[in-house]
């Protein structure tokens, strides 16, 4: 509950990884909790926003579990608007796990996932688009990605719904004013008020528009890489990833399993399965290879189909082909440095292909722009957009959508004014609800669950 003092590791803890582990304590015991077990010798001050140097020690034993910086933030001036402490110590498992457990001896409660960040936006230093945009922040997979979380952690979504309510509002007094006292003021100008809600609603389809951006930006795409054995999909994988992921040999059935490499394609992050090729065989270890490659292929956003260019279109193709066709396709025709990509016959219904020579490190920069041209992102880029919103706030503006819809259709079929004050409140109540002006402890309960405990 807040007002309790809350404590976690902030950072990740990984053995022999890292050099800093950070433990976090937050509320109203945080400073003397860090008094009881942290020495700073000499003269320093203890006063918020400073550093203290010195040694983190059992308060009975007196020994000393490790050589720390202390960095104090007391409130209002922290990210909780609580007083704040943070234990900066040796990283690795040992030496925060046992300042962690020194600080839970004195009194403090470890934190759920995303206390911190709730407490931050119950205090009112955030709201909940600039909380949601703290994930998104933290687990952003690419640069365009990370900006467009930074963005929204900036208010650029926050301000322009709190404008659109502020508006719906407005209306909303007049409409109900006219209710209560419709003798003692002028009738509504009707047609200004279609002309606001139209504009309010034009604007929420904008933000609608940036969802599927948005979403693509944070989860990215999954590509898997199939084809008969020998065709050129590992070298494909390493001329594309500029490593040596997968093993590379002139013989068949090479790459028994599935082999996977993260890139970044024009701001989406792509994660990429170079697969087993598939064929009929009675090697038990390469059935599981194949296997495993048609579940990846099941799996995938996007088949990258690859065939050699010299031996073009067999019908061990055709069978893979009608395992995958379903699917968003491009034909990758390999090794073009051995024979030309316009000799080689494929069928009529494959409409993207692009020629590589995946041993040379050709035709690499026309795979990449065929990725973005299929899923007609080919101009993603964070700074062509101030946000994107997440499906949480695509979801409740869909109902706001719905909402003034209503309110227009209201208007136009000349209802008493109390039906348009329904869908005016519903609409008011969306947009509360993505800053967080309106919220349930369920909702709050949803979002926060998927932070990082210690955040």
């Amino acid at each position: 509950m807040q007002g309790d003092t809350i404590v976690a590791i902030a950072t990740p803890v990984v053995p022999q990884q890292g050099s800093v582990g950070i433990v976090r304590l937050s509320g109203e015991k945080a400073l003397s909790i860090a008094k009881s077990l942290f020495h700073a010798p000499g003269k320093q001050v203890w006063e918020s926003h400073r550093i203290l140097y010195g040694y983190v020690s059992h308060p009975e034993t007196g020994k000393t579990v490790d050589e720390a910086l202390l960095l104090i933030m007391q409130s209002p001036r922290s990210y909780t608007k609580e007083d704040v402490v943070e234990f900066h110590c040796h990283g690795g498992m040992i030496p925060v796990q046992q300042v962690l457990n020194l600080c839970l001896e004195q009194g403090a409660r470890l934190a759920q996932q995303g206390e911190f960040t709730l407490r931050a936006f119950l205090n009112g230093r955030i709201d909940l688009t600039q909380a949601e945009s703290i994930a998104e922040l933290v687990g952003a997979k690419s640069p365009q990605a990370g900006e467009m979380a930074l963005a929204g952690l900036q208010g650029k979504l926050a301000q322009p719904i709190r404008e659109l309510r502020s508006t719906c509002l407005d209306i909303l007094a007049e409409v109900e004013a006219r209710v209560d006292f419709a003798d003692e003021l002028p009738p509504l100008d009707n047609t200004e008020i279609q002309q606001q809600v139209k504009a309010v609603l034009s604007r929420v389809e904008d933000f609608l528009n940036t969802a599927d951006q948005g979403e693509l930006l944070r989860t990215g795409i999954k590509v898997a890489i199939v084809g008969r054995p020998n065709v050129g999909k590992s070298s494909l994988l390493n001329a594309w990833s500029r490593t040596d992921r997968a093993i590379v040999t002139e013989l068949p059935g090479t790459t028994r399993d599935v082999v996977e490499s993260n890139l970044v394609v024009g701001g989406i992050p792509v994660e990429v399965l170079d697969t087993a090729g598939i064929r009929e065989t009675e090697d038990q270890v390469e059935k599981i290879g194949v296997a495993r490659s048609r579940q990846a292929a099941e799996k995938a956003d996007l088949i990258l189909h690859t065939i050699d260019a010299q031996l073009g279109w067999t019908e061990e193709d055709d069978l893979i082909y009608e395992q995958v066709k379903a699917r968003p396709l491009i034909l990758v025709i390999n090794k073009t440095d051995l024979k030309s990509p316009q000799t080689v016959n494929y069928p009529d219904t494959i409409q993207n292909t692009v020629a590589t020579a995946a041993a040379q490190s050709q035709g690499i920069t026309d795979l990449e722009s065929a990725i973005l041209s299929l899923v007609q992102k080919g101009n993603v880029n964070a700074a062509n957009r101030d946000f994107a919103i997440n499906q949480r706030q695509a979801a409740t503006l869909t109902r706001a959508k719905t909402a003034l819809q209503h309110v227009l259709e209201t208007i136009e079929q000349q209802l008493p004014l109390d039906f348009w004050t329904i869908d005016l409140r519903s609409a008011i109540q969306a947009f509360g609800e993505i800053t967080g002006e309106e919220v349930t402890e369920s909702m709050l309960d949803r979002i926060f669950s998927r932070f990082c405990i210690g955040k």
